[in-house]
């Protein structure tokens, strides 16, 4: 469902249509105005609009960074899951040997013993 909404950001009214709820998109409106507002007190006699093209221009550098980190993220994660995968199909591996070997000894076990009551009889 798409919501409308009215922000007003640096004097000006946008409407807004989108499945976001109000509050949020508010809250969004709010923390680029401030930005805005922000670049503009900063004493570089910014305008709106070149401010709000260094805002966008930030949060997209924001956003980049960001993707890229996930990237990485993703990527450190696959290697994690198929070294456990690897660790997994080792130790299943691994402790079929070990019953192999288990059961060698216990017939290993039971020969001695048979040539002990051999040489006992």
């Amino acid at each position: 469902m798409l919501n409308d909404v009215k922000v007003i950001i640096c004097g000006k009214e946008y409407k807004l249509r989108t499945a976001e709820t109000p509050n949020y998109v508010f809250a969004l409106a709010r923390s680029l105005e401030s930005r805005i507002n922000e670049l503009m007190n900063s004493g570089s006699g910014s305008s709106p609009y070149t401010a709000a093209i260094m805002v966008a221009l930030s949060l997209l550098d924001d956003l980049n960074k960001s993707n890229q980190k996930l990237d990485n993220i993703r990527t450190q994660t696959k290697e994690y899951v198929d070294e456990a995968g690897k660790s997994r199909i080792e130790r299943d591996a691994a402790q079929k040997e070990i019953e192999v070997l288990r059961s060698k000894i216990v017939q290993l076990e039971n020969m001695v013993k048979l040539r002990q009551l051999k040489d006992s009889i």
